[in-house]
C-alpha cells in the first residue's frame, strides 16, 4: 500500500477512503489521530491491526457537533450535556452509556468515550463524515505523532492517506470523565480539573 500525504483541506480523497471501508490519519487538537467511520466494524478492526493495538482496548469516538451524540450514546446523562455545552469543542472526553448499535470493536463494554476536538481540520472531516472511531496515529507503544511526517515514519505502507494540517499542539491528553453515575468520576487527569467540572454542575 502506498501512503499519501495530502493537504488537510482535500477532504474528498479521505471521505472516499472512509466510505469504502478504509482508515485515515488526520490532525486533532492534541496529536494526529487514526480514524474509521464509527459504525464500520471492519474498518475499526483495521485500526487495531495497523497499530498493533491490543483488541481489548476501547477506541474513543470523535464527533463534529452535539447532534452526533444521539447516534453514539443513549440516555445521555444531564451532567454530560452540561459538560458538553461548557467544554466542547475541547479537551474533555465523556464516558457515556453506549448505543447498542455501535460495534463491539469500538467498545466491548456498555459504555463509550466521546469527545468533540477543538481543531478546524478535524471538525471539517467529522462534520462531513459523521462520528468516527479515533485513536492516536502511531504504532502502539511508540511516540504519539504531532506532524504528518511523524505519522508517515511509523505508518507508511499501513494506511492509504494522511491529511496534513501542520504541527498539532500536542501536550496533555484530554480529561477523561465517567458520566454514567450520580456524580462525575475523573479517570484521567487532563487540562480540565474535577473542580471545574463540579462548578459546571452548581
Amino acid at each position: 500500500m502506498k501512503t499519501q500525504i495530502v493537504p488537510a483541506d482535500k477532504l474528498h480523497s479521505a471521505l472516499e477512503i472512509l466510505h469504502n471501508g478504509g482508515i485515515v490519519a488526520f490532525p486533532t487538537d492534541t496529536i494526529y489521530g487514526l480514524g474509521a467511520l464509527a459504525f464500520d466494524t471492519t474498518a475499526i478492526e483495521k485500526i487495531y491491526s495497523v497499530k498493533d493495538r491490543p483488541i481489548e482496548k476501547a477506541i474513543p469516538i470523535l464527533i463534529g457537533d452535539l447532534s452526533g451524540l444521539g447516534q453514539i450514546a443513549e440516555s445521555v446523562p444531564g451532567m454530560a450535556l452540561r459538560f458538553a455545552s461548557r467544554f466542547w469543542p475541547g479537551p474533555l472526553t465523556c464516558i457515556l452509556p453506549k448505543k447498542p448499535t455501535l460495534p463491539a470493536a469500538v467498545s466491548a463494554t456498555s459504555t463509550v468515550a466521546v469527545r468533540i476536538p477543538n481543531h478546524p481540520d478535524a471538525l471539517a472531516l467529522l462534520r462531513t463524515a459523521g462520528p468516527m472511531a479515533v485513536t492516536s496515529a502511531n504504532i502502539s507503544g511508540r511516540p504519539n505523532p504531532s506532524t504528518a511526517e511523524e505519522v508517515y515514519d511509523q505508518l507508511n505502507g499501513r494506511i492509504p492517506i494522511i491529511l496534513d494540517g501542520g504541527k498539532t499542539p500536542g501536550g496533555v491528553p484530554s480529561t477523561l470523565v465517567d458520566c454514567t453515575g450520580d456524580a462525575p468520576v475523573v479517570l484521567r487527569e487532563g487540562p480540565i480539573s474535577l473542580n471545574e467540572l463540579l462548578k459546571t454542575l452548581e
